[in-house]
């Protein structure tokens, strides 16, 4: 069995759609919008074929994402080194994405750091 895709509201799904391109290298498709339900989706497509939806429409709830709560918890993304984890960290803070750790070996042994981004919602980016 394969996951197919994973799907997120976002309230600005062009700033969104750009974080994951511009970021961490995913192709963005053209879009979908159904008038009748004011939704629309861009599909984003990574190296390994994985799939990410981002969805707005009006009146989805945004409630406050603790730092630590039941649900989803982080997206995360493997950019193939430590030397792409220690610079794509150093780039996202630059660009004014807070981070949470890292970049670091963790006692399962990743090396990873964590950024808060995209609405609230915390990205991984391991080696």
């Amino acid at each position: 069995m394969v996951i197919e895709h994973i799907a997120l509201f976002v309230n600005d799904l062009e700033k969104a759609r750009d974080f994951f391109v511009r970021f961490l290298g995913g192709i963005s498709d053209e879009g979908y919008y159904n008038p009748k339900e004011e939704f629309r989706s861009h599909f984003i497509t990574f190296d390994d074929g994985a799939r990410l939806e981002i969805m707005t429409k009006p009146g989805v709830a945004d409630d406050d994402k603790e730092k630590e709560r039941t649900g989803y918890d982080h997206l995360a993304f493997s950019v193939g080194s430590r030397e792409r984890v220690d610079e794509l960290t150093k780039e996202l803070k630059r660009a004014g994405y807070e981070v949470l750790r890292g970049p670091r070996t963790t006692g399962d042994g990743y090396y990873e750091s964590c950024i808060v981004a995209v609405e609230g919602n915390r990205i991984e980016i391991t080696a």
